[in-house]
Order: C-alpha cells, then sequence, then structure tokens
C-alpha cells in the first residue's frame, strides 16, 4: 500500500508500525491484505458501541450503522462521518474497487460497495477486516 506518511494526522515510520501492530494486522493495515472471510472477531458481532481504527483508534463506525450482509466480514452502510474515511480507486487483481482507509493514519480498513440491494439507508456496504477495527463497547449506566 503507498501512502502518503506526511498527509496524515498519525504519521509513523514503518519500524514503529512494524512495533505496534502484530503481523496479521501490519499486513492488512499497512499493506491492504485481506483477512480470510468469516474468521475475524466481528463479522457476527452485535454489541452496541464505537468501532475505531486499531492502528491509531480514531472512531469510524458505530454499531447502528452494521447490518447482516453474511460476506464474512463486519458490514456498516455508513461511516461515523465522512471526515473518518477516504476512499481510493483499487484496480488491483483486474477490478475496479473503492478501497476504503482510515483518514487519520491512512490505514487499509477494506471496501466500499454499492447498489447491491440490501435494505440499508444509503445501500451501500463497507466491507471492513476485523483485524483493522477495534470495537469499544457502549457504557451504560450503573456499569
Amino acid at each position: 500500500m503507498s501512502t502518503d506518511v506526511t498527509r496524515y494526522p498519525v504519521t509513523l515510520d514503518d519500524a514503529e508500525w512494524r512495533r505496534r501492530l502484530s503481523p496479521q494486522e501490519y499486513a492488512v493495515l499497512r499493506e491492504a491484505a485481506t483477512e480470510r472471510a468469516f474468521t475475524g472477531e466481528y463479522w457476527d458481532d452485535h454489541t452496541e458501541g464505537v468501532y475505531q481504527c486499531r492502528a491509531c483508534r480514531a472512531e469510524l463506525f458505530r454499531s447502528d450503522q452494521k447490518f447482516d450482509s453474511h460476506c464474512g466480514w463486519p458490514s456498516f452502510f455508513a461511516p461515523l462521518a465522512e471526515d473518518r474515511v477516504e476512499y481510493v480507486q483499487d484496480r488491483a487483481f483486474g477490478m475496479v474497487r473503492t478501497e476504503v482507509r482510515c483518514a487519520n493514519c491512512g490505514s487499509h480498513l477494506g471496501h466500499l460497495f454499492e447498489g447491491e440491494g440490501y435494505d440499508t439507508p444509503t445501500d451501500q456496504r463497507y466491507c471492513i477486516n476485523s483485524v483493522s477495527l477495534t470495537r469499544v463497547p457502549k457504557v451504560t449506566e450503573g456499569s
């Protein structure tokens, strides 16, 4: 994954990213790899909370934007706010897709798909790798 490290609020050199992230996290977040379907910790999780970028902890998605797409990865119909993510045209593997990155650190999150007919407010599916996220459960009174 080529990113211009000077344009993101969080900038670390490659050695520091490797120190902070596990090998799988580094491969997905910094090299745009993909975890295997149905193996990530959040693909079928329904806990209320906020999903943060695992690399920099920026808040990206909320559980009320998550839906069951049955694709094997966490799916959201919208980010927390449009300025939380950035979109990059991905021409890998002989197809054109829209890559989704964290706007705070440039880490790869997954891809955006549109027009698939899901019954969501946006008809968009942010297909996000679980390893790219950390879920912070909603705190309820008395907890």
